[in-house]
Protein backbone atom coordinates (compact mmCIF):
# COMPACT_ATOMS: atom_id res chain seq x y z
CA UNK A 1 0.00 0.00 0.00
CA UNK A 2 1.35 3.42 -0.87
CA UNK A 3 1.49 6.42 1.46
CA UNK A 4 -1.33 8.10 -0.52
CA UNK A 5 -3.56 5.06 0.03
CA UNK A 6 -2.82 5.20 3.77
CA UNK A 7 -3.90 8.85 3.79
CA UNK A 8 -7.08 7.94 1.91
CA UNK A 9 -7.95 5.22 4.42
CA UNK A 10 -7.31 7.64 7.29
CA UNK A 11 -9.63 10.14 5.59
CA UNK A 12 -12.32 7.49 5.19
CA UNK A 13 -12.08 6.62 8.90
CA UNK A 14 -12.50 10.33 9.71
CA UNK A 15 -15.57 10.60 7.46
CA UNK A 16 -17.13 7.51 9.01
CA UNK A 17 -16.48 8.84 12.52
CA UNK A 18 -19.24 11.36 11.76
CA UNK A 19 -21.87 8.71 10.89
CA UNK A 20 -24.25 8.49 13.86
CA UNK A 21 -26.06 5.39 14.97
CA UNK A 22 -29.65 5.85 13.68
CA UNK A 23 -31.20 4.69 16.95
CA UNK A 24 -28.82 6.57 19.27
CA UNK A 25 -27.69 9.62 17.28
CA UNK A 26 -25.32 10.96 19.96
CA UNK A 27 -22.82 8.15 19.28
CA UNK A 28 -21.12 7.26 16.03
CA UNK A 29 -21.06 3.80 14.51
CA UNK A 30 -17.33 3.78 15.18
CA UNK A 31 -17.79 4.61 18.88
CA UNK A 32 -20.34 1.79 19.22
CA UNK A 33 -17.95 -0.67 17.60
CA UNK A 34 -20.25 -1.34 14.65
CA UNK A 35 -17.61 -0.04 12.21
CA UNK A 36 -15.03 -2.83 12.22
CA UNK A 37 -12.64 -2.10 9.34
CA UNK A 38 -11.87 0.08 6.35
CA UNK A 39 -9.67 -1.45 3.68
CA UNK A 40 -8.89 -1.34 0.00
CA UNK A 41 -9.81 -4.34 -2.17
CA UNK A 42 -7.67 -5.67 -5.01
CA UNK A 43 -9.87 -3.78 -7.52
CA UNK A 44 -9.14 -0.50 -5.61
CA UNK A 45 -12.66 -0.35 -4.17
CA UNK A 46 -12.98 0.82 -0.57
CA UNK A 47 -14.46 -1.90 1.61
CA UNK A 48 -16.27 -0.88 4.76
CA UNK A 49 -16.81 -3.71 7.25
CA UNK A 50 -19.65 -3.42 9.76
CA UNK A 51 -21.05 -5.77 12.41
CA UNK A 52 -24.60 -5.43 13.77
CA UNK A 53 -25.16 -5.08 17.49
CA UNK A 54 -27.28 -8.22 17.18
CA UNK A 55 -28.17 -10.38 14.19
CA UNK A 56 -31.31 -9.13 12.53
CA UNK A 57 -30.82 -5.54 13.72
CA UNK A 58 -33.16 -3.50 11.50
CA UNK A 59 -30.92 -0.42 11.73
CA UNK A 60 -28.20 -2.06 9.61
CA UNK A 61 -29.91 -1.05 6.37
CA UNK A 62 -30.04 2.56 7.51
CA UNK A 63 -26.42 2.40 8.69
CA UNK A 64 -25.32 1.11 5.28
CA UNK A 65 -27.24 3.92 3.55
CA UNK A 66 -25.74 6.52 5.89
CA UNK A 67 -22.22 5.18 5.27
CA UNK A 68 -22.79 5.33 1.52
CA UNK A 69 -24.13 8.88 1.70
CA UNK A 70 -21.21 10.04 3.88
CA UNK A 71 -18.61 8.47 1.58
CA UNK A 72 -20.23 9.76 -1.60
CA UNK A 73 -20.60 13.22 -0.07
CA UNK A 74 -16.88 13.20 0.77
CA UNK A 75 -15.97 12.21 -2.79
CA UNK A 76 -15.37 8.47 -2.21
CA UNK A 77 -17.64 7.06 -4.89
CA UNK A 78 -16.14 3.58 -5.33
CA UNK A 79 -17.01 1.63 -2.20
CA UNK A 80 -18.92 -1.38 -0.94
CA UNK A 81 -20.18 -2.31 2.48
CA UNK A 82 -19.68 -5.77 3.93
CA UNK A 83 -21.68 -6.93 6.93
CA UNK A 84 -19.96 -9.61 9.00
CA UNK A 85 -21.57 -11.55 11.83
CA UNK A 86 -18.46 -13.24 13.24
CA UNK A 87 -17.03 -12.49 15.59
CA UNK A 88 -20.32 -11.36 17.07
CA UNK A 89 -20.53 -7.76 18.26
CA UNK A 90 -20.06 -7.19 21.96
CA UNK A 91 -20.54 -4.17 24.19
CA UNK A 92 -16.82 -4.52 24.96
CA UNK A 93 -16.23 -2.86 21.56
CA UNK A 94 -17.91 0.36 22.71
CA UNK A 95 -15.51 3.18 23.46
CA UNK A 96 -15.42 4.91 26.83
CA UNK A 97 -16.61 8.05 25.02
CA UNK A 98 -19.67 6.14 23.75
CA UNK A 99 -20.50 4.94 27.25
CA UNK A 100 -20.31 8.48 28.59
CA UNK A 101 -22.41 9.83 25.70
CA UNK A 102 -25.06 7.16 26.35
CA UNK A 103 -25.24 8.23 29.97
CA UNK A 104 -25.54 11.93 29.02
CA UNK A 105 -28.29 10.98 26.54
CA UNK A 106 -30.28 9.21 29.28
CA UNK A 107 -29.34 5.60 28.52
CA UNK A 108 -27.51 3.67 31.21
CA UNK A 109 -24.36 2.20 29.61
CA UNK A 110 -23.64 -1.53 29.97
CA UNK A 111 -22.07 -2.53 33.27
CA UNK A 112 -18.69 -4.26 33.26
CA UNK A 113 -17.50 -6.12 30.23
CA UNK A 114 -18.15 -9.46 28.65
CA UNK A 115 -14.48 -10.45 28.65
CA UNK A 116 -14.38 -10.73 24.89
CA UNK A 117 -11.28 -10.41 22.79
CA UNK A 118 -12.02 -8.94 19.38
CA UNK A 119 -9.19 -10.86 17.73
CA UNK A 120 -9.61 -14.34 19.18
CA UNK A 121 -12.95 -16.10 19.52
CA UNK A 122 -13.25 -17.78 22.90
CA UNK A 123 -15.12 -20.80 24.10
CA UNK A 124 -17.79 -19.81 26.55
CA UNK A 125 -19.92 -22.05 28.74
CA UNK A 126 -23.52 -22.39 27.66
CA UNK A 127 -25.80 -20.92 30.33
CA UNK A 128 -29.39 -21.93 30.81
CA UNK A 129 -29.97 -19.59 33.74
CA UNK A 130 -29.87 -15.83 33.33
CA UNK A 131 -26.78 -14.37 34.92
CA UNK A 132 -27.26 -12.02 37.82
CA UNK A 133 -26.48 -8.50 36.72
CA UNK A 134 -25.98 -5.54 39.01
CA UNK A 135 -28.70 -2.94 38.71
CA UNK A 136 -27.65 -0.03 36.52
CA UNK A 137 -27.38 3.44 37.99
CA UNK A 138 -29.96 5.96 36.89
CA UNK A 139 -28.34 8.09 34.16
CA UNK A 140 -30.26 11.15 35.42
CA UNK A 141 -29.67 11.17 39.19
CA UNK A 142 -27.07 8.43 39.65
CA UNK A 143 -29.17 6.40 42.09
CA UNK A 144 -28.62 2.63 42.26
CA UNK A 145 -32.18 2.21 43.53
CA UNK A 146 -33.56 1.07 40.16
CA UNK A 147 -35.88 -1.65 38.96
CA UNK A 148 -36.31 -3.40 35.63
CA UNK A 149 -39.72 -2.87 34.08
CA UNK A 150 -39.20 -4.87 30.89
CA UNK A 151 -36.48 -7.07 29.40
CA UNK A 152 -36.76 -5.11 26.16
CA UNK A 153 -36.81 -1.34 25.90
CA UNK A 154 -37.00 0.90 22.87
CA UNK A 155 -34.88 -1.63 20.97
CA UNK A 156 -34.01 -5.29 21.60
CA UNK A 157 -30.48 -4.39 22.76
CA UNK A 158 -31.85 -2.31 25.63
CA UNK A 159 -33.96 -3.08 28.72
CA UNK A 160 -36.43 -0.67 30.30
CA UNK A 161 -35.70 0.43 33.88
CA UNK A 162 -37.13 2.96 36.31
CA UNK A 163 -35.35 4.90 39.02
CA UNK A 164 -37.13 4.51 42.34
CA UNK A 165 -35.71 7.82 43.62
CA UNK A 166 -36.36 10.30 40.80
CA UNK A 167 -39.11 8.03 39.31
CA UNK A 168 -37.81 8.52 35.77
CA UNK A 169 -37.82 5.61 33.30
CA UNK A 170 -34.65 4.94 31.31
CA UNK A 171 -33.16 2.48 28.86
CA UNK A 172 -30.24 0.28 29.90
CA UNK A 173 -27.91 -0.90 27.12
CA UNK A 174 -27.63 -4.61 27.92
CA UNK A 175 -24.11 -6.10 27.96
CA UNK A 176 -23.45 -8.72 25.28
Amino acid sequence: MTASQDVTLDQVWQVLETVPDPEIPVVSIRELGILRDVRRAADDTLEIVITPTYSGCPAMYQIAEDIGAALTGAGFKKHRIETVLAPAWTTDWMTDAAREKLKQYGIAPPLGNCGSNEHAPQERPLRFMPRVVDKPACPRCGSLHTERLAQFGSTACKALYRCMDCREPFDYFKPY
